[in-house]
């Protein structure tokens, strides 16, 4: 059995049109739209349990992100005092815009990942990293069930 797209109860399900739109509801929700039709039970085989098993595994590693650093304007800015140049001079060297640079020196332009990239390796600093992000986990009912609509709305 399944879910109920409004309440959360897991009971049998019907397509139903509720204000325009197709849900899969219980019987009780269905009372609020009209019935379409009834959904039959889907019986999973082994491998299409794997399959999700699979899937939901994956959904729980972290992703690797790469991010410029909080204190780039100050990296650019001593790179290019330890290089005893002028902005002008810098911003040539980079091949960028002198008013560019000097965005980013003061913290106005985060430069993108391929600006980034391209200062790294002409000047051999660090500009990025790695960050690890882990995608949230959906909040839970009491129940242990993923939120539903029917947690947001009020019955009358």
């Amino acid at each position: 059995m399944a879910n109920c797209e409004m309440c959360g109860k897991e009971s049998e399900l019907f397509i139903t049109d509720i204000e325009s739109t197709r849900m899969n509801v219980c019987s009780g929700c269905a009372g609020f739209g009209k019935k379409i039709r009834r959904i039959e039970p889907e019986i999973k085989t082994h491998k299409q349990q794997k399959q999700q098993q699979k899937v939901e595994a994956a959904q729980k590693e972290p992703e690797i992100i790469q991010m410029i650093v909080l204190d780039y304007p100050q990296i650019i800015k001593r790179k290019r005092e330890q290089m005893g140049m002028k902005q002008k001079e810098f911003a040539r060297f980079i091949s960028e815009k002198e008013s560019l640079l000097h965005s980013m020196e003061v913290g106005k332009f985060k430069p993108s990942l391929k600006q980034a990239l391209k200062l790294e390796k002409m000047l051999k600093i660090n500009l990025i990293e790695d960050v690890e992000e882990t995608k949230p986990e959906f909040a839970k009912t009491d129940s242990g069930e993923g939120l539903t609509l029917g947690d947001f709305i009020k019955k009358k």
